[in-house]
Protein backbone atom coordinates (compact mmCIF):
# COMPACT_ATOMS: atom_id res chain seq x y z
CA UNK A 1 0.00 0.00 0.00
CA UNK A 2 1.57 3.26 -1.08
CA UNK A 3 0.05 6.59 -0.53
CA UNK A 4 1.49 9.92 -2.55
CA UNK A 5 0.79 12.85 -0.36
CA UNK A 6 1.70 16.34 0.62
CA UNK A 7 1.61 17.53 4.08
CA UNK A 8 0.73 20.95 2.88
CA UNK A 9 -2.58 18.65 0.50
CA UNK A 10 -5.74 19.66 3.47
CA UNK A 11 -7.45 16.91 1.32
CA UNK A 12 -4.58 14.36 2.53
CA UNK A 13 -5.03 14.56 6.02
CA UNK A 14 -8.54 13.98 5.78
CA UNK A 15 -7.75 10.97 3.16
CA UNK A 16 -5.51 9.76 5.97
CA UNK A 17 -8.51 9.89 7.94
CA UNK A 18 -10.91 8.39 5.65
CA UNK A 19 -8.30 5.18 4.91
CA UNK A 20 -7.48 4.43 8.02
CA UNK A 21 -11.18 4.05 9.41
CA UNK A 22 -11.09 1.61 6.14
CA UNK A 23 -8.23 -0.04 7.29
CA UNK A 24 -9.75 -0.81 10.85
CA UNK A 25 -12.59 -2.61 9.44
CA UNK A 26 -10.43 -4.90 6.96
CA UNK A 27 -10.07 -8.14 8.49
CA UNK A 28 -6.74 -9.31 6.64
CA UNK A 29 -5.19 -5.30 8.43
CA UNK A 30 -2.03 -6.96 10.08
CA UNK A 31 -1.11 -7.73 6.61
CA UNK A 32 -1.04 -4.33 5.20
CA UNK A 33 2.05 -2.38 4.65
CA UNK A 34 1.76 1.00 4.56
CA UNK A 35 4.63 3.64 2.41
CA UNK A 36 4.01 6.92 2.31
CA UNK A 37 5.33 8.82 -0.94
CA UNK A 38 6.28 12.63 -1.61
CA UNK A 39 4.93 15.08 -4.04
CA UNK A 40 4.77 18.42 -3.63
CA UNK A 41 1.90 20.28 -4.92
CA UNK A 42 4.14 23.58 -5.13
CA UNK A 43 7.56 23.18 -5.69
CA UNK A 44 8.04 26.68 -6.20
CA UNK A 45 6.83 27.83 -2.95
CA UNK A 46 8.68 30.10 -0.51
CA UNK A 47 8.00 31.01 2.87
CA UNK A 48 7.39 34.79 2.85
CA UNK A 49 6.43 36.51 6.75
CA UNK A 50 2.76 37.58 7.17
CA UNK A 51 1.55 36.11 3.97
CA UNK A 52 -1.76 34.36 5.11
CA UNK A 53 -2.56 30.98 3.54
CA UNK A 54 -5.78 32.63 1.95
CA UNK A 55 -3.81 35.30 0.37
CA UNK A 56 -1.59 32.28 -1.49
CA UNK A 57 -4.16 30.32 -2.40
CA UNK A 58 -6.12 33.35 -3.77
CA UNK A 59 -2.89 34.40 -5.65
CA UNK A 60 -2.28 30.90 -6.81
CA UNK A 61 -5.75 29.98 -8.67
CA UNK A 62 -6.15 33.77 -9.22
CA UNK A 63 -9.32 34.38 -7.37
CA UNK A 64 -10.45 36.69 -4.29
CA UNK A 65 -9.33 36.26 -0.63
CA UNK A 66 -13.10 36.12 0.04
CA UNK A 67 -13.50 33.08 -2.13
CA UNK A 68 -10.12 31.75 -1.01
CA UNK A 69 -11.66 32.20 2.71
CA UNK A 70 -15.02 29.94 1.50
CA UNK A 71 -13.22 27.32 0.11
CA UNK A 72 -10.77 27.34 3.27
CA UNK A 73 -14.08 27.14 5.23
CA UNK A 74 -16.06 24.42 3.35
CA UNK A 75 -12.47 22.21 3.81
CA UNK A 76 -12.66 23.19 8.05
CA UNK A 77 -16.14 21.51 7.80
CA UNK A 78 -14.91 18.63 5.61
CA UNK A 79 -12.24 17.69 8.22
CA UNK A 80 -14.41 18.30 11.46
CA UNK A 81 -16.61 15.66 9.40
CA UNK A 82 -13.19 12.95 10.16
CA UNK A 83 -12.02 14.41 13.85
CA UNK A 84 -9.86 16.89 12.61
CA UNK A 85 -9.48 20.44 13.46
CA UNK A 86 -7.97 22.94 10.62
CA UNK A 87 -7.23 25.94 11.87
CA UNK A 88 -5.97 27.87 8.57
CA UNK A 89 -5.78 31.23 10.45
CA UNK A 90 -2.90 30.39 12.09
CA UNK A 91 -1.17 28.20 8.66
CA UNK A 92 2.32 29.21 7.57
CA UNK A 93 2.48 28.65 3.88
CA UNK A 94 6.34 27.07 3.64
CA UNK A 95 7.82 24.64 1.19
CA UNK A 96 7.68 21.28 2.19
CA UNK A 97 10.42 19.66 0.70
CA UNK A 98 12.47 19.38 3.47
CA UNK A 99 9.72 17.70 5.83
CA UNK A 100 9.30 15.27 2.93
CA UNK A 101 12.59 14.40 3.63
CA UNK A 102 12.35 13.96 7.12
CA UNK A 103 9.34 10.81 6.53
CA UNK A 104 11.91 9.58 4.18
CA UNK A 105 14.59 9.20 7.50
CA UNK A 106 11.59 8.34 9.64
CA UNK A 107 10.91 5.21 7.41
CA UNK A 108 14.26 3.81 8.36
CA UNK A 109 13.30 3.86 11.37
CA UNK A 110 9.87 2.06 11.05
CA UNK A 111 8.29 6.03 12.24
CA UNK A 112 7.10 6.96 8.98
CA UNK A 113 3.04 7.22 9.74
CA UNK A 114 4.21 8.92 12.81
CA UNK A 115 6.06 11.54 11.18
CA UNK A 116 3.27 12.18 8.66
CA UNK A 117 0.62 12.86 11.35
CA UNK A 118 3.17 14.71 13.31
CA UNK A 119 3.09 16.86 10.19
CA UNK A 120 -0.03 17.42 8.89
CA UNK A 121 -0.99 18.27 12.65
CA UNK A 122 1.85 20.87 13.18
CA UNK A 123 0.79 22.53 9.54
CA UNK A 124 -3.29 22.40 9.52
CA UNK A 125 -3.80 22.22 13.40
CA UNK A 126 -1.05 24.27 14.95
CA UNK A 127 0.26 27.07 12.74
CA UNK A 128 3.90 25.69 12.59
CA UNK A 129 6.39 26.39 9.79
CA UNK A 130 7.30 23.18 8.77
CA UNK A 131 9.91 24.32 6.23
CA UNK A 132 11.39 25.61 9.66
CA UNK A 133 14.46 23.15 10.27
CA UNK A 134 14.70 23.76 13.74
CA UNK A 135 10.84 23.40 13.19
CA UNK A 136 11.23 20.41 11.66
CA UNK A 137 13.95 19.28 14.09
CA UNK A 138 11.75 19.05 17.06
CA UNK A 139 8.58 17.98 15.63
CA UNK A 140 11.09 14.95 14.30
CA UNK A 141 12.45 14.28 18.06
CA UNK A 142 8.78 13.92 18.94
CA UNK A 143 7.46 11.49 16.80
CA UNK A 144 10.78 9.73 18.13
CA UNK A 145 13.58 10.26 16.01
CA UNK A 146 16.88 11.01 17.29
CA UNK A 147 17.97 14.66 17.06
CA UNK A 148 21.19 14.88 16.16
CA UNK A 149 20.56 12.90 13.20
CA UNK A 150 17.60 15.12 11.51
CA UNK A 151 19.61 17.76 11.92
CA UNK A 152 22.62 16.34 10.09
CA UNK A 153 20.03 14.98 7.58
CA UNK A 154 18.43 18.68 7.12
CA UNK A 155 21.55 20.37 6.71
CA UNK A 156 22.81 18.36 4.19
CA UNK A 157 20.84 16.67 0.39
CA UNK A 158 20.35 13.65 2.31
CA UNK A 159 16.69 11.85 0.53
CA UNK A 160 16.58 15.04 -1.85
CA UNK A 161 17.12 12.79 -5.34
CA UNK A 162 14.55 10.35 -3.36
CA UNK A 163 12.15 13.11 -2.80
CA UNK A 164 12.37 14.41 -6.71
CA UNK A 165 12.20 10.41 -7.76
CA UNK A 166 9.17 9.67 -6.13
CA UNK A 167 7.32 12.90 -7.36
CA UNK A 168 8.00 11.92 -11.19
CA UNK A 169 6.80 7.93 -10.14
CA UNK A 170 3.44 9.53 -8.89
CA UNK A 171 2.96 10.90 -12.46
CA UNK A 172 3.85 7.85 -14.43
CA UNK A 173 1.21 6.02 -12.27
CA UNK A 174 -1.13 8.39 -13.61
CA UNK A 175 -1.57 10.62 -10.33
CA UNK A 176 -2.51 14.57 -11.32
CA UNK A 177 -2.74 15.69 -7.64
CA UNK A 178 -2.84 14.00 -4.18
CA UNK A 179 -3.68 11.92 -2.38
CA UNK A 180 -3.04 9.06 -4.47
CA UNK A 181 -3.54 5.82 -3.21
CA UNK A 182 -1.80 2.82 -4.74
CA UNK A 183 -2.64 -0.85 -3.99
CA UNK A 184 -0.33 -3.40 -4.75
CA UNK A 185 0.62 -1.72 -8.08
CA UNK A 186 -2.44 -3.05 -9.23
CA UNK A 187 -4.91 0.14 -9.19
CA UNK A 188 -5.07 3.29 -7.56
CA UNK A 189 -7.32 5.47 -6.16
CA UNK A 190 -7.43 9.26 -6.26
CA UNK A 191 -8.95 11.63 -3.61
CA UNK A 192 -10.08 11.14 -0.34
CA UNK A 193 -12.69 9.16 -0.69
CA UNK A 194 -15.44 7.64 1.40
CA UNK A 195 -14.17 4.77 3.64
CA UNK A 196 -16.30 2.00 2.34
CA UNK A 197 -14.24 3.02 -1.16
CA UNK A 198 -11.23 2.32 0.58
CA UNK A 199 -12.29 -0.75 2.12
CA UNK A 200 -13.48 -2.27 -1.12
CA UNK A 201 -10.14 -1.56 -2.51
CA UNK A 202 -8.57 -3.13 0.34
CA UNK A 203 -10.65 -6.71 -0.16
CA UNK A 204 -9.81 -6.36 -4.45
CA UNK A 205 -6.72 -5.81 -3.72
CA UNK A 206 -6.10 -8.48 -1.49
CA UNK A 207 -7.98 -10.81 -3.24
CA UNK A 208 -5.96 -10.08 -6.60
CA UNK A 209 -2.55 -9.91 -5.29
CA UNK A 210 0.18 -12.60 -6.79
CA UNK A 211 0.04 -15.84 -5.16
CA UNK A 212 3.23 -16.49 -3.73
CA UNK A 213 5.42 -20.03 -4.25
CA UNK A 214 6.36 -21.63 -1.71
CA UNK A 215 10.09 -22.31 -1.01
Amino acid sequence: MEIWSDVMCPFCYIGKRKFESALQRFEQRDGVQVTWRSFQLDPAVKFKPGRTLYDYLAERKGITPEASRRMHERLTAAAAEVGLRYNFDAAIVANSFDAHRLTHLAREHGAQDKVEERLFAAYFSEGRNIGDHDTLEALGAEAGLDTVEVRQMLAGTRFAAEVRKEAREAESLGADGVPFFVFNRLFAVSGAQPGDLFLEALEKAWAEQPAVSPS
